[in-house]
């Protein structure tokens, strides 16, 4: 009998969907391309709601948080002084703490805090932008004036700590250092500025520089991303004026392409797919490239136009059996177009902001099987089918409210993060966890 009784026992344990969790150790998820891939989700949501499993009061920030091994780690700051101005060119001063929380992933309790006294001089001085990575046992963090520092993930200890503007000789970009830290293997890649330096690879163990390149006065606000193509690795790095395709090894450049969004606001990460690249920002801009298959080299294949595109800022689109899903900028609708063509298909502002325009209305876009889950500006989840033939919503469910100020509106401009069968999601008062496990 007990023979019989362990390898079915066994067998169970290992079809069990608790053993199918997903982390979500840095920006975008743990694939690095807003695919979410647990199973066991909810498919629709009903009048009911949702369930929420803890809340945790935090203070202001933008940064998405980052879940990994049990934890969850988000950056807040706390203000002391001065009164926040949000403007394309206004700068504000205020003084206060910026601080990284680590909390236990399934019920919220506080294990540890990494704080520092810190001075703002940015516009839309909230708080940090940058989702935390987590990589073997460690956690990066990036903050608004600058600060990187690697913290242990167990007790918080600082290995190593950085202040880029005062290391690279370097000025805060007017929306603050906004890049995510991307980790791969033995190096942490992170866009900085200056001379030689805008993008610089550190050995993620020590902090050591291990290669600076490309010339910028800014760094711009995206992440930089790695693909395989033309029979190599290819780091994929966005600056205000151009795409550059580099060794990620060594920062040799292996191609660019122009691509100058307004503001210097380039933004969103860089989308690969199958043969292609897509990136697109504020002001119609926005370009697909063909990867060369025997090289690293590219070709242009369309150019965005009033008529034609996505032009996405505060959201990463995600690009989904040939089409993109993207938020526009300008007025903040939901679009699908042709990758191949950059033919738009459809929009709709009802999963970003209702019924009408909104400036940079906003929602970030997470696919998970067969359906999509969006987070709005609104404190909203959605729950919805994206095809090249529409969008068909499966419920809707108020989490947050909205506590930033953007054009005159109140806003929630934080990317979300799944794990575990939940979503993790802040505003500027507080972290939520929230079951989204099917019944």
């Amino acid at each position: 009998m007990n023979k019989i009784i362990l390898p079915s026992m066994l067998l169970l344990l290992l079809c069990s969907p608790t053993l199918l969790a997903d982390d979500w150790p840095h920006w975008l998820g743990s694939s690095r391309d807003g695919v979410w891939h647990e199973t066991g989700i909810v498919t629709k949501i009903t009048a009911a709601g949702l369930p929420v499993k803890w809340r945790v009061p935090i203070a202001g920030g933008y940064s998405g948080p980052a879940v990994a091994n049990g934890k969850v780690f988000v950056t807040d700051y706390q203000r002391l002084s001065g009164d926040a101005t949000n403007g394309p060119s206004l700068r504000t001063k205020i003084t206060g703490i910026e601080r990284l929380h680590c909390l236990d992933s399934t019920t919220g309790k506080k294990l540890w805090t990494h704080k520092y006294p810190c001075s703002y001089y940015v516009s839309y001085p909230s708080g940090p932008r940058a989702t935390p990575a987590v990589s073997d046992g460690r956690v990066y963090s990036l903050g608004t004036e600058g600060n990187l520092v690697c913290l242990d993930v167990q007790s918080g200890k600082v290995f190593w700590q950085k202040e880029l503007k005062t290391e690279y000789d370097i000025k805060t970009p007017i929306w603050g250092f906004c890049s995510h830290p991307l980790i791969i293997g033995d190096l942490l890649y992170l866009m900085v500025g200056g001379e030689g330096t805008t993008i610089v690879a550190f050995d993620k163990s020590s902090g050591k520089q291990i290669w600076g390149a490309l010339d910028s006065e800014e760094a711009g606000y995206s992440q930089p991303t790695l693909i395989t193509a033309g029979g190599v690795q290819q780091l994929v790095v966005w600056t205000p004026t151009a795409i550059h395709g580099m060794h990620p090894k060594t920062g040799d450049l292996y191609w660019q392409v122009e691509l100058q969004p307004a503001y210097g606001m380039s933004v969103v990460s860089p989308r690969h797919y199958g043969d292609f690249l897509f990136a697109s920002g504020i002001g119609n801009v926005g370009v697909c490239l063909k990867l060369d298959r025997d090289k690293p080299a590219v070709t242009e294949v369309w150019r965005g136009t009033s008529t034609t595109g996505v032009y996405c800022s505060n959201s990463t689109p995600i690009i989904d059996n040939g089409i993109i899903y993207g938020v526009g900028c300008r007025k903040g609708e939901l679009r699908a177009v042709e990758l191949e063509t950059g033919k738009r298909l459809w929009d709709s502002f009802k999963p970003t902001t209702g019924t009408r325009p909104q400036n940079h209305g906003t929602a970030f876009l997470t696919r998970q099987a067969d359906q999509y889950l969006l987070f709005n500006e609104s404190g909203e989840l959605i729950l919805a089918d994206l095809t090249p033939t529409g969008y068909q919503e499966k419920g809707r469910v108020k989490l947050l409210e909205p506590t930033g100020e953007a054009f005159g509106r109140k806003v929630v401009w934080a990317a979300p993060a799944y794990a575990n069968r939940c979503l993790f999601v802040r505003n500027d008062k507080e972290i939520i966890c929230v079951d989204l496990a099917g019944k």
